[in-house]
């Protein structure tokens, strides 16, 4: 199996040399926005107000960690749901936005916001958050720590993997799968 080596910050380049189901490694920064901080960007967005951090060439990892256990600097770190998220999303794209990561498929809405803006959606495997720890080498505060456990962290991240889900060329690895799956029943 080819892995693709990819660096965050993400280029339009490096987007649109991914395809769904590509198996890809990331290396650099990835900024943990759940629920509650997806509104609050979004409410930062519709005020016109400076967000926290830049999002312009950036990942969001849909994830809400646990806390770390001795030794360890996080705790379990899977995806959650990312269609919880589809009402969001649109506006952090507009934003520069150019990849998440999460579990489960994307709405149409956004599979075209991402085709549009030129971004990319990669699956992380779920049921494995204590695997996915491990390629977690540093995290830092990023922004609103009232929000406790779901305040924004800076992940710096070795080699983690995903998969392309939705891609730019409009590649759904979750419909694809599907389609797949039918002809073969009908065989």
């Amino acid at each position: 199996m080819h892995v693709k080596e990819v660096h965050i910050p993400l280029t339009d380049e490096v987007v649109a040399d991914l395809h769904t189901g590509d198996h890809v490694s990331l290396s650099g920064k990835l900024y943990t926005v759940g629920d509650r901080a997806h509104k609050r960007l979004v409410q930062y967005i519709g005020q016109g107000k400076q967000l926290p951090f830049s999002l312009a060439n950036q990942v969001v990892y849909y994830v809400v960690a646990t806390p770390a256990p001795p030794g360890r600097i996080v705790g379990s770190s899977g995806p959650t749901t990312a269609t919880r998220m589809d009402c969001y999303t649109p506006a952090l794209l507009a934003q520069g936005l150019k990849g998440v990561v999460g579990k489960g498929y994307r709405s149409a809405e956004v599979a075209q916001a991402m085709r549009e803006h030129r971004a990319v959606y990669f699956g992380a495997v779920c049921g494995v958050a204590a695997f996915l720890s491990q390629y977690i080498k540093n995290l830092r505060l990023a922004a609103f720590p009232g929000l406790g456990a779901e305040a924004v962290y800076e992940y710096t991240v070795v080699d983690f993997p995903v998969v392309v889900i939705n891609d730019i060329h409009g590649g759904d690895l979750h419909l694809e799968g599907r389609k797949a799956y039918a002809v073969t029943q009908d065989d």
